[in-house]
């Protein structure tokens, strides 16, 4: 407690005094004249700052915009109630318990989405009325392949934006830097304003780069995360309906069903 008492004193008096030497500096210090004028600020704006980055700015512009639409449409796309349906999902599992594979079908073609395309994709397997539930589900797994890389393919964009605005920002910094040299060349060393524009193309284009790569980046990540996710609940909602087919055949081969379709289903075994 006493080294504790001693360091907060000491560093009350270290405050103290420094304090105390700020307080004679401003009192000593020569007051501005009133008539020198004061160096006018000029105002930047974002159009300005585009010029001041040069040409590499049209391509970090195109950039943003397309990181923008890219992270509304993955928005909008990879949602759980665009790629699971379960309201679909429902009416597929009644349709399944009865073996009712005509509405199934119909309810796959007014439905088209992941789940459904996978599914429609096993009942194609089903042909004379002859239910073969490996051949199902050998075909609905041949099928989500395909279903699940689609929507991957505007998340990648993400992370190319991502990668390459930086890179074009670089790109800037070099051509900026370049011609800074250039101008020390012609005999710009004791002209510094012939150095502003090259600094300012160097410094805007490797920030605009960062600027849209960073917030790209962070949506590439959140995107593909929460995709991952719905591709296991895809698989458990199709191994359910593979599940409730194979039960409905069962209880069919017992007795138990009488299936809407005129012909009989046979569980093929290998």
């Amino acid at each position: 407690m006493k080294r504790i008492r001693i360091l907060t004193l000491n560093a009350l008096l270290a405050f103290a005094c420094v304090g105390f030497l700020q307080l004679n500096a401003q009192e000593t210090a020569p007051a501005a004249s009133p008539a020198s004028p004061s160096p006018s600020k000029e105002e930047l704006t974002l159009w300005k700052i585009i010029q001041l980055g040069g040409w590499c700015m049209w391509p970090l512009g195109l950039c943003s915009v397309a990181g923008v639409a890219l992270v509304i449409y993955n928005g909008i796309a990879i949602r759980p109630a665009k790629l699971l349906r379960p309201e679909v999902v429902a009416q597929l599992q009644g349709a399944f318990d009865g073996l009712d594979v005509d509405s199934a079908r119909n309810i796959c073609v007014a439905n088209p989405g992941p789940v459904t395309n996978i599914a429609l994709a096993g009942l194609a397997r089903i042909k004379d009325g002859e239910i073969r539930i490996h051949s199902i589900e050998k075909a609905m797994e041949e099928a989500s392949v395909a279903e699940i890389t689609g929507p991957l393919v505007p998340i990648n964009y993400l992370s190319v934006i991502g990668v390459i605005s930086p890179m074009i920002g670089l790109l800037g910094t070099v051509s900026g830097m370049i011609s800074g040299f250039h101008a020390m060349a012609l005999g710009g060393m004791g002209r510094p304003e012939l150095l502003a524009d090259s600094i300012s193309e160097a410094l805007i284009t490797t920030a605009s780069g960062l600027v849209i790569g960073i917030p790209v980046m962070v949506a590439y990540f959140f995107f593909k995360n929460r995709y991952t996710r719905l591709i296991s609940s895809m698989n458990r909602v199709c191994g359910e309906l593979v599940e409730t087919l194979e039960h409905a055949l069962r209880r069919y081969q017992r007795g138990d069903l009488k299936p809407t379709e005129a012909a009989a289903a046979d569980e093929g075994k290998e």
